[in-house]
């Protein structure tokens, strides 16, 4: 059915910081709303709030009708210990509660319970609608349509990141929701997974909010932007695809700039003119003290006459600024602003395979002849579980050879972004986790390097599992800076990043002169980093472009 949410005045924050207020959203059947600010703007917070999961600080959400399906998919699906990928299935799909519900319902009519019969009737109604009825055979042909080659009684936390990732893609396909908000949904998918999931959201007719920055996938799929911009404590409506939102932007932050300009010369020469009046009326005073003689009554007379006239001009020109509209001067986005520190340059043979193999389970990788050199940007490139991240773990001497050899040549100083930003996923707190990874470093300079990667001091003190994952990311990032080195190794690097954090990520890789090697599927990254070689891995193969 075709359901329309209605947000009305809604307001979020954490303890006393407000993130956004007074927020009106209208989501009708075939729109395709773009999310868009940075990091801890309140993007994932405003969708878990529309889905109902986190009750709203002010406002209404009303839903027409009011029996629509909200599926909220969250950026990093929850793997629980022991669920299986079928399971995890009817779980995102909605099917399992909803079939829960239904069982319940089904118990209670043969009791005298009043209006039994009701509620079984709307819970079967609820089941049907999310696509209960025959989620079985839609999954065999998913699965086979994704190329997902794993067993759907598998446990989700057996699974690789790119075969999980399949599977959130899966479930995603599967989904009949009436209302879809989507967090992230581009992250960890390969190229064949995004041009899937751009035909999907195209598609729907269901209205859609989602939060991405991948920025081609933004271009292509929505229809209008919503920008939560935690600077200026403002929430902007843009008509229009992505490239409008960015053009329409750019001229708006132009015109509040030149606004405030204006303002502020129009103030400035007010209160100079004042000034100057002030200081007229002040000598005139002076001189009609001095010059003030008892019989001089005509003289005194036009003294006092001209000092009040002069008082008068001072009045005038007050109540003018008074009666200027105010115009607040935009704030200045915080911005990161982020270098590699580059340690001495290592040999001439950075890292060489000589018919190297790698099996884990049934996938092989390999045998892989290769040598990375000095200096050389490579692009690594291939489908989800085609062995790229082995690959990476390969060349840098961690995975277990079942044959041949792996060697990292002499002074190589390796900086990484693992897929999985590991480093920063642990009990520990997050100041004690980075000073770990460079104990030279005192912990005030740790502080102060975090922050301006807007890791502050409420962050630097909670355990990094605790961290959100582009705050995790960012940690990374800030590691990079701290830490030379002369092996750069970036295993999806935009995941999670916000939008400003990309493009300064991309400018100071242009910057970097070290060895590059990056995996990305995000489209605009690859044509940004200027690259010399392109490694594709397929299904454990690798070839040298």
């Amino acid at each position: 059915m075709g359901a329309t949410l209605v947000a009305k005045d809604l307001a979020a924050g954490h303890g006393d910081r407000v993130l956004f207020s007074g927020l009106d959203l209208v989501v009708a059947p075939g729109d395709v709303v773009g999310l868009v600010g940075v990091n801890g703007a309140g993007k994932s917070t405003l969708l878990r709030t529309l889905a109902g999961l986190v009750p709203a600080e002010q406002g209404s959400i009303r839903l027409s009708p009011a029996s629509a399906n909200v599926g909220h998919l969250p950026q990093e699906p929850e793997r629980r210990p022991g669920e299986t990928v079928r399971a995890f299935l009817a779980r995102r799909t909605g099917v399992a509660q909803a079939q829960s519900l239904m069982d319940a319902a089904a118990e209670a009519l043969g009791s005298d319970k009043p209006g039994a019969d009701d509620v079984y009737a709307d819970s079967l109604e609820r089941w049907l609608a999310l696509g209960g009825a025959d989620l079985e055979e839609r999954t065999e042909d998913v699965v086979v349509e994704l190329g997902l080659a794993v067993s759907l009684d598998q446990p989700m936390t057996a699974l690789s990141g790119g075969q999980a990732a399949r599977v959130g893609m899966a479930s995603l396909l599967l989904s009949r929701y009436d209302i879809f908000l989507l967090d992230e949904p581009t992250n960890d998918l390969d190229l064949d997974g995004l041009e899937r999931l751009e035909k999907f959201v195209t598609e729907l007719r269901a209205g859609t909010v989602l939060v991405s920055h991948d920025r081609e996938f933004l271009t292509r799929t929505v229809t209008r932007v919503v920008e939560l911009d935690l600077a200026q404590q403002q929430i902007r409506s843009y008509g229009g695809g992505y490239t409008a939102y960015l053009a329409e932007r750019e001229v708006a932050r132009r015109h509040a700039r030149q606004q405030y300009d204006e303002y502020a010369n129009t103030v400035a020469s007010l209160e100079a003119r004042a000034n100057s009046q002030r200081s007229w009326m002040d000598k005139g005073v002076k001189n009609a003290r001095r010059k003030a003689t008892d019989n001089d009554k005509i003289g005194r007379k036009f003294r006092s006459e001209a000092t009040e006239k002069q008082a008068s001009k001072v009045r005038q020109t007050e109540r003018l600024i008074e009666r200027l509209d105010v115009v607040e001067e935009p704030r200045k986005e915080w911005e990161l602003r982020m270098t590699i520190a580059a340690a001495p340059r290592a040999g001439a043979v950075v890292a060489t395979l000589h018919h190297a193999v790698v099996r884990r389970g049934s996938f092989t990788l390999g045998p892989v002849n290769l040598q990375i050199d000095w200096a050389d940007r490579v692009a690594i490139t291939g489908a989800n579980g085609s062995g790229k991240s082995t690959l990476l773990a390969t060349l840098l001497g961690r995975a277990q050879l079942d044959a041949g050899t792996s060697t990292l040549g002499p002074g190589v100083v390796v900086g990484e972004v693992d897929q999985a930003r590991g480093l920063f996923d642990g009990d520990d707190l997050l100041l004690d986790a980075f000073n770990a990874a460079i104990p030279d470093w005192a912990p005030a300079d740790v502080r102060t390097l975090l922050a301006k990667f807007g890791l502050k001091a409420a962050h630097v003190t909670r355990p990094t599992r605790t961290l959100s994952p582009g705050e995790r990311t960012r940690a990374a990032l800030a590691l990079l800076q701290a830490k030379g080195v002369n092996l750069l190794v970036l295993d999806e690097p935009t995941n999670h990043l916000d939008l400003p954090a990309i493009e300064q990520l991309e400018s100071a890789l242009a910057t970097y002169n070290g060895t590059l090697l990056l995996v990305t599927h995000d489209r605009r990254m690859l044509d940004a980093v200027s690259t010399n070689r392109h490694i594709e891995v397929a299904n454990g193969k690798v070839t040298d472009h």
